[in-house]
């Protein structure tokens, strides 16, 4: 008789179960921790009231009080739902709203709104490319993008992280083949910046198109806050813009801006809007608020970078490895993820919540503690968390911070 293997065996063999397993058996699990309580730059974990270095809240505008009336007051006027997609009955008045005023502050013509920042990338990119095309990626792009490539059918080639020498090199490899290239803006790992003149430049050149995903740039750099394109002065070379609503503008929920052209070709073919339902109305109406203070208070994102230069200076100084970050994010590289979780423990303990990356989420020798900070923080919130890194130096595997 012949043995039929189960589909779930994949559970059965599954070496992250077990590591989960072992992390949950020693006390040093640090995913899904559930919070009691948050108020942006602080939340409520088991009792202990925590500073929360560890969120994509970057302008601090989840608690603002201005996005929390937009929020209930569309739950009045429309309810919690659109119940519908936005192709046959679920497009408001103010999901144009929101796509226009994005389009105007990215720079481009038109805007398409989608229900998550997931959506956004997957939904645009396999509506756009085919077995016909190749997408070049940088090897630290969102998984969105990688999975919207694999929807899509197209071929995918990648190459190193941030080196426009690279890139040339890998579409020389397809000059008769129709490419987009597609990088972040900023990365949400290592919170560097796409070199986006030299890629832009090289793209050009081998005439093929430029994708950016800006989910970590809108808000947090640039002139106001107008991302990546905006603070290298090249808006007009990127053909496509994606950002998402879940991190400086205080929702859930994407936008892909680009020509008119292009977009409304989105409008009909990407699949991910198209057979979804809209998004809702509260997280509509917060995201345009979120926008509203953003472009009254151009400083917010200042305010943002100024606390995560500060604590990159203070953990270089004390041996600590930061990257190449640029950005609100500031990565602690450690390099190994017994001493990671360790070391995030410990951070917990001394008030600080940050967040530990193991393999997948970084490559395998790229563990890291991953922090960003938000306009919002105290200067004696921004003491804690440093001296809180300061303590744990010797958590740290040698070799890895100076003595």
């Amino acid at each position: 008789m012949t043995t039929v293997n189960d589909v779930f065996d994949v559970v059965a063999n599954d070496p992250i179960a077990e590591m989960a397993a072992l992390g949950r058996s020693q006390g040093v699990y640090p995913y899904f921790l559930p919070l009691e309580e948050s108020e942006g730059t602080e939340v409520v974990m088991e009792g202990k009231r925590l500073v929360m270095a560890g969120s994509n809240n970057y302008l601090g505008l989840t608690y603002d009080p201005r996005v929390r009336a937009a929020a209930i007051d569309a739950v009045q006027r429309f309810g919690t739902s659109c119940t519908g997609n936005r192709l046959l009955n679920g497009t408001l008045a103010m999901h144009v709203e929101l796509e226009e005023r994005l389009a105007r502050f990215l720079g481009k013509e038109d805007a398409l709104v989608f229900a998550t920042g997931y959506q956004s990338n997957v939904g645009a990119i396999s509506a756009l490319l085919g077995s016909a095309h190749i997408a070049v990626c940088d090897k630290e792009d969102h998984a969105s993008v990688l999975d919207g490539v694999n929807m899509s059918g197209a071929q995918l080639a990648r190459f190193r992280h941030n080196d426009p020498a690279d890139l040339e090199a890998v579409l020389d490899l397809y000059v008769d083949t129709p490419a987009m290239v597609i990088v972040d803006g900023v990365y949400s790992m290592s919170g560097d910046l796409a070199k986006l003149p030299e890629i832009v430049s090289v793209a050009r050149r081998r005439g093929a198109r430029v994708y950016v995903d800006d989910a970590h740039g809108l808000g947090t750099v640039g002139p106001g806050g107008r991302g990546t394109a905006a603070h290298f002065n090249c808006v007009g070379d990127i053909d496509l813009i994606m950002s998402t609503f879940s991190k400086s503008l205080a929702s859930v929920g994407g936008v892909v801006a680009g020509s008119a052209e292009v977009v409304d070709f989105m409008r009909h073919h990407a699949r991910s809007m198209v057979y979804s339902a809209a998004l809702p109305p509260p997280n509509t109406a917060a995201a345009l608020a979120a926008l509203d203070v953003l472009e009254s208070e151009p400083d917010r994102p200042i305010r943002t970078q100024q606390h995560a230069e500060r604590v990159r200076k203070e953990l270089r100084a004390m041996g600590y490895d930061c990257g190449t970050s640029e950005s609100p994010i500031v990565p602690i590289l450690i390099r190994d993820p017994f001493t990671t979780v360790t070391a995030w423990k410990a951070l917990l303990d001394r008030g600080v919540y940050t967040n530990a990356v193991l393999a997948p989420g970084v490559a395998p020798g790229r563990e890291m503690l991953r922090t960003s900070y938000m306009a919002t923080h105290t200067e004696a919130q921004i003491d804690q968390v440093i001296a809180a890194f300061a303590d744990i130096a010797d958590i740290v595997r040698p070799g890895q911070v100076e003595s």
